[in-house]
């Protein structure tokens, strides 16, 4: 296997905070409450547990005292999320043929965004400032220039590093046998390929893995997002983003109850399809104008599952499916738990020639939209000694 490993070296990155508590009790649309202690003052009523995380009260004839002292002495709390039972991988994306030139020669996640900074610079950022640090990165398609990104970034063998976090980079290989001979047939395929990696992760603790694009543009603490997913009990949860009229053809859609829970998902549906994936927003908190012009709900191709439910799907439930959105999410909401999780803050898709247009000079608004400059949350990147721009014979 060609493959690419690195510490996360001490030398070239911020040290990590220590996360602040996070409440247990998370709302479907990514705010979060304390846990309301759970009191009973009636003789008539007793607990029956039926799900993880969940009290009921039922009317019984006789009066259970044990249970009764059980439920006043206990605070039913769903457990921290830990980021040492979370590993992530980041997709190095197809071909990037939409965003020709710029992917002439490079990966998509290569692509520069912002002056200095690399797309791939936006889920690893997050991930570290998530105090995730078993990161993993699939890889195709001209990912010289993206190795040589991380490698510098990345110091290789200096052994310092953050415990026991790693980058490892799993690059598309030939193995023996006919299935084998084949390249990533897509992001499921890509992850199905390396499985054997995973299932050695999930004896290493990893109790959620996190399925990351590296093209997108956005700030995220995936804590609180797998805390949503622990606290909802999913195997899977998607993080969604209000979409309006003119891009939602772009994007997998989805259909949720009140509870968060999607009922129906479609990939980038057309047409009457389109149509019938309109939703009243107003559930995820939007006031009805915003409602108006955002109609839709859209996959951002972010995900967490849960290790094991990941591994079942891709080795036995769908061994034949090669994607995620258009396959593995559809086929899974039948037979598993999958929830939404709504990203209320800014996400930009770096897909198209006018996309990366668009974001890089939204960069330059004032205020601008999204700042790659926070103290506690900062975008890590590989300085590059250039000598500065020259300007001739113009006008400014």
């Amino acid at each position: 296997m060609d493959s690419t490993c690195a510490a996360l070296s001490a030398t070239n990155l911020v040290q990590l905070s220590n996360k602040f508590g996070r409440n247990r009790a998370t709302l479907f649309w990514g705010e979060s409450k304390i846990a309301p202690q759970i009191r009973t003052t009636t003789t008539f009523l007793s607990v029956q547990s039926t799900k993880p995380a969940t009290a009921h009260a039922v009317l019984t004839s006789d009066v259970n005292q044990e249970s009764t002292a059980f439920q006043e002495e206990h605070n039913f709390e769903t457990p921290e999320a830990d980021p040492k039972g979370v590993a992530s991988i980041i997709l190095g994306g197809g071909a990037g043929t939409r965003l020709f030139p710029l992917t002439g020669r490079r990966a998509k996640p290569a692509v520069p965004i912002g002056g200095c900074y690399r797309l791939i610079d936006i889920p690893m950022s997050n991930c570290i400032n998530s105090g995730i640090k078993k990161i993993f990165i699939l890889t195709q398609f001209n990912s010289f220039s993206l190795n040589r990104h991380l490698s510098r970034l990345y110091s290789f063998g200096n052994g310092l590093s953050f415990g026991d976090g790693f980058v490892e980079v799993l690059a598309a290989t030939q193995t023996p046998g006919e299935t084998g001979k084949k390249w990533f047939q897509g992001t499921a395929d890509a992850v199905r390929q390396f499985i054997w990696v995973f299932e050695d992760a999930k004896n290493k603790n990893i109790e959620n893995i996190l399925i990351l694009s590296g093209d997108h543009l956005y700030r995220m603490d995936y804590m609180n997002f797998v805390q949503k997913h622990i606290d909802t009990n999913a195997d899977i949860t998607v993080s969604c983003v209000p979409m309006d009229d003119s891009r939602a053809s772009d994007y997998g859609l989805m259909k949720i109850d009140k509870t968060g829970r999607i009922v129906q998902f479609a990939e980038k549906p057309k047409g009457s399809d389109l149509k019938e994936m309109k939703v009243d927003t107003t559930v995820l908190g939007l006031s009805a104008e915003e409602a108006k012009k955002h109609p839709y709900i859209a996959s951002m191709g972010v995900y967490v599952f849960r290790t094991e439910t990941l591994l079942k799907l891709l080795r036995w439930s769908c061994s034949s499916c090669n994607d995620f959105g258009s396959e593995i999410i559809p086929s899974a909401v039948k037979d598993h738990n999958v929830q939404a999780y709504l990203f209320n803050d800014y996400w930009e898709d770096i897909g198209t020639i006018k996309s990366f247009f668009d974001a890089n000079l939204a960069l330059t608004e004032q205020p601008p939209k999204f700042e790659f400059y926070d103290p506690k949350t900062p975008f890590f990147t590989s300085p590059r000694f250039l000598p500065p721009t020259k300007v001739e014979k113009c006008k400014v």
